[in-house]
């Protein structure tokens, strides 16, 4: 009988529960609730911009705000140059912490606060985004979304009371929003005076600090008091519109303007001292003043001559008579290779008195080293006469503009109506080099019309100051002008003509300024300059 009684049983669990499991699926597939909906599906056009934010919460700030630029090519540039920034920043950080260290240490009594290691670790910043905004001022100010999960290694060494504590600071992340200001914007490089740094907003700071070797942000409640203190007096000191503002250079004197003009005559030079093996020496003059990124002025090379003559008269614009000085170096030109320096000798401007010519006989040295005991051997001497000639209130030049007036004469009658007078004046060149021979030439090709300068034998410096003049019935604004540099081959020599270098000028800066006087690198050339003056006569 139980034997019976359990098949049945059996039997009995088995059919209920197959019963039941077809019954469950026929009410899954043929009944719903009344309680639940089809979800409704829209394209990502349809949602509104709070709700995609919710759905994508690392949209980049480019995205989700037009008026912040996407910022690829500055994360690209971090992480190639941190390395270096990551030293650069480190010790800017020591330099400013110091007198603050200094002046908490006696207020608390500390004996030393001292950085065992400082280094920002491996990993960049990024930068979700930057604002530039635009203003009347002399001044460049942008807004940059900085996201930086760093790896640093950070170090403090506190001693205090006998007692030395070490704390670490690890896993840092900064969320941010600067406001970086360049300005004054100033002529001189990097074109800037200031950088002033301010925060937007309150920054998010999280990382985790190490005190003898166990995380204090671990206690309870520590943590977050941590963070609000930071947020608090960061924000005190750096929130906008308080900034923390780096010197880069003295704005007095990136917008220092010409003060005078120095007259330099370069009378001649004497017993100077050979430096060809074979024969005697070819001596010119370099003049330039100190502090000034111009290039060096230079005499015409005097052949095989150690007591040469050049009677050559310069003129350099002074901008601080005070601290600048002309320095005056003699060289031995070469066909083939460097020229060699012969000596050298420097004239302070504050010992000359203004609007007084001054006769100067200077010995030559190999420095400006008092102690060089081979300045002791005589290298020879130059004479010069300098005259230092203060501008009147009103009468300084502009910056940039040459030594001579910049007065455009009036084009010559007959002159079409509409039209004007283009003229070119090559002035001269420097550094230009031969592959077999040196004796340069300009050719000048405006047009169709060519003309040619005079060709000056074996000189790497030539000087022309040779004028063309080209009649236009309109103006040349679209126009371009074409000079080229060449070197004419010796009447005996199996070499032919050889091109030194070129340059195309644009004449549209002609036309509106009427002037422009400046040098130009020459294409195809390795270090040849050539001193070009345009005029536009009307």
């Amino acid at each position: 009988m139980g034997f019976f009684s359990s098949v049945l049983g059996f039997f009995g669990f088995g059919v209920g529960l197959f019963a039941g499991i077809v019954i469950g699926y026929f009410l899954f597939i043929y009944f719903q609730p009344t309680d639940v909906k089809d979800p409704t599906i829209r394209p990502l056009v349809e949602h509104d911009s709070k709700s995609l934010e919710r759905m994508f919460p690392e949209i980049p700030l480019w995205v989700k705000n037009p008026d912040f630029d996407r910022v690829d090519w500055l994360n690209k540039f971090l992480e190639t140059m941190w390395p270096y920034l990551d030293k650069a920043i480190c010790k800017m950080a020591k330099e400013i912490s110091k007198p603050i260290i200094e002046e908490n240490t006696k207020k608390y009594k500390i004996d030393s606060v001292e950085f065992e290691t400082l280094t920002l670790g491996s990993l960049p910043p990024t930068f979700q985004g930057m604002k530039v905004y635009h203003t009347d001022e002399k001044e460049l100010i942008m807004e940059l979304l900085l996201k930086w999960a760093a790896n640093p290694n950070i170090t403090v060494v506190v001693k205090a009371y006998g007692l030395k504590v070490t704390v670490q600071v690890v896993d840092l992340q900064v969320f941010a929003i600067p406001r970086i200001t360049l300005k004054p914007l100033v002529p001189n490089f990097p074109c800037f005076a200031n950088i002033l740094v301010s925060l937007m907003e309150k920054p998010h700071v999280d990382f985790g600090l190490k005190l003898l070797g166990a995380d204090v942000m671990a206690v309870p409640g520590l943590y977050r008091f941590v963070q609000e203190t930071i947020k608090t007096q960061v924000a005190n000191m750096y929130l906008w519109p308080r900034t923390l503002d780096v010197p880069v250079m003295d704005p007095s004197k990136a917008f220092q303007k010409p003060v005078g003009i120095l007259l330099v005559n370069v009378v001649r030079a004497q017993k100077l001292k050979k430096k060809d093996l074979m024969g005697k020496s070819d001596p010119y003059v370099k003049l330039k003043l100190t502090e000034d990124k111009l290039p060096s002025k230079k005499t015409t090379v005097k052949r095989s001559n150690l007591n040469p003559e050049w009677n050559e008269e310069f003129k350099l614009v002074v901008k601080d008579p005070q601290s600048q000085a002309l320095e005056i170096s003699v060289y031995d030109w070469e066909q083939v290779g460097k020229h060699d320096k012969m000596g050298m000798n420097v004239v302070p401007l504050k010992d000359l008195t203004p609007d007084e010519p001054k006769i100067l006989t200077l010995e030559l040295l190999k420095n400006m080293d008092p102690n060089d005991v081979q300045n002791e051997k005589s290298r020879g001497q130059i004479i010069l006469e300098v005259t230092y000639k203060p501008f009147d209130e009103g009468d300084a030049p502009k910056e940039g503009t040459d030594d001579d007036s910049g007065a455009v004469e009036k084009a010559p009658e007959g002159t079409p109506s509409g039209g004007g007078l283009l003229v070119v004046i090559v002035h001269e060149a420097q550094d230009l080099e031969g592959k077999h021979h040196t004796n340069p030439y300009v050719r000048v090709i405006f047009r169709g019309e060519e003309r040619k300068t005079r060709h000056i034998k074996k000189n790497r410096d030539p000087r022309w100051g040779d004028e063309f003049q080209f009649m236009c019935e309109e103006p040349p604004t679209n126009d371009r002008i074409h000079l080229e540099v060449l070197s004419k081959a010796p009447s005996i020599g199996i070499h032919s003509k050889e091109v030194l270098g070129y340059i195309d000028i644009n004449l549209a800066d002609v036309v509106s300024n009427k002037r422009i006087n400046e040098k130009y690198h020459l294409i195809d050339s390795k270090n040849g300059r050539i001193q070009i003056e345009l005029q536009w006569r009307t």
